[in-house]
């Protein structure tokens, strides 16, 4: 098959973010097809001038278009980035031709170029719907104004509608594409996935990266890596280390990571009077230099806050990262990842209101040495049993396919 793949953010592991449409778009290649990535250069890393330009990225063939992008721009210049990139994707999309246009929301504006791509083409589409959007920035107050509601929602049906197949990363993401009345047979829960070959053979640079770091040393480690959004709450970790200065000061957390509320997390940690003490901060990374942090890690930690049907579905890309290096996940909400790690014993949800408490229960379970190498067992085989990216890419493949012959 020929594949047309949008992804307004994607990623190499030489990037800072998530790398899901890399780790499946290459495996999509290895199978023997040929994969079109149209995409956005964000930080002109790809492209020069105001034009595309094309690079072979582990065999896929990347389109990047240049639109800034960052998440601190204001609501209003990230919608103009999302509108940019739409119009000149629905062009470049539609002049690639193929058999199969694979969209991955977010944006939902993705689902444009697409649409557009399709009906010019007279192929099939599979969307993917990655966040349950527009729900989510109506719900937390960002999506206000009733015109951009109305037409947010219209393009939300618009999508599905338009779609042969469609693929959620969660059972209820699943399960909300299914109440919009689209056949539930149609859609395919695919999580995201465990890269485990990139998290093979640390131990060097976990030695080296733990003796660089004096503060670290041979001391327990809890990391926050991702990104730092209104939604993440890392304000949380915060505090949950002021009262673990006072409980046990050996105890080590770490953010890596960017985004609107850096400086607001900065400020609390210095009020609080933690930042290098025991809590530090570094910038966001690319995928490949923060894997020796998830590996040194005694336990990653996943942060969401606001209402639960925003986080009950949330699949974050830590959680991933965490299992794949072998270690527990602790987190402050009991959404569907939380629930199936902690319930097969990988990982434990915290008090999300009570910060000594979680004080307390992290450093119960850092202290418990059988508890630790047990959990970090669990983890490792849910991630190889249960997160493979090779299955992932071969559910894709079956996805793509049958949306190629329901369409013939």
């Amino acid at each position: 098959m020929k594949i047309i793949y949008l992804h307004q953010y994607f990623n190499t592991p030489d990037m800072a973010g998530a790398t899901r449409s890399y780790e499946l778009a290459r495996r999509l290649v290895a199978m023997g097809h040929e994969v079109h990535m149209v995409t956005s250069d964000r930080d002109g890393l790809h492209a020069t001038g105001s034009d595309w330009h094309v690079s072979d990225e582990a065999g896929i063939n990347v389109h990047w278009f240049p639109v800034p992008y960052s998440n601190k721009m204001s609501f209003l210049q990230r919608t103009r980035a999302f509108l940019k990139f739409a119009v000149a994707a629905s062009r470049k999309a539609a002049s690639l031709g193929g058999d199969v246009v694979f969209a991955t929301s977010t944006p939902l504006t993705i689902a444009v170029p697409a649409m557009y791509a399709i009906r010019r083409n007279r192929i099939p589409m599979v969307f993917e719907v990655r966040d349950l959007w527009p729900a989510v920035p109506i719900a937390l107050g960002v999506l206000k104004n009733p015109v951009l509601k109305f037409l947010a929602l219209w393009l939300e049906n618009k999508a599905y509608q338009s779609s042969t197949e469609i693929v959620a990363l969660a059972p209820g993401m699943k399960e909300e594409v299914v109440k919009s009345g689209y056949p539930a047979d149609k859609v395919t829960v695919i999580p995201n996935g465990c890269d485990l070959e990139l998290f093979q053979n640390r131990e060097g640079e976990v030695e080296a990266l733990r003796a660089k770091n004096e503060w670290l040393q041979d001391r327990p480690l809890v990391s926050y890596i991702g990104t730092l959004g209104r939604v993440n709450a890392v304000d949380y970790l915060v505090r949950v280390a002021g009262h673990m200065l006072e409980l046990d000061p050996e105890v080590r957390f770490v953010v890596i990571g960017g985004g609107a509320e850096a400086p607001k997390i900065r400020a609390l940690a210095q009020e609080l009077n933690v930042l290098d003490k025991n809590f530090f901060m570094f910038d966001r990374m690319p995928k490949a230099q923060v894997v020796p942090w998830f590996c040194a890690s005694s336990m990653s930690i996943a942060l969401v806050t606001g209402p639960r049907f925003i986080w009950k579905d949330a699949t974050q890309n830590k959680y991933f990262d965490t299992m794949a290096a072998g270690r527990p996940v602790a987190a402050n909400y009991d959404g569907w990842q939380a629930q199936l790690v902690s319930d097969e014993g990988g990982g434990v949800i915290l008090d999300a209101k009570n910060h000594e408490q979680a004080a307390r229960q992290l450093l119960a379970k850092l202290s418990d040495e059988k508890w630790m190498r047990e959990a970090s067992e669990i983890a490792s085989n849910l991630a190889r049993t249960r997160f493979s990216r090779d299955s992932h890419g071969q559910a894709l493949e079956e996805v793509l396919a049958r949306a190629v012959s329901e369409y013939a």
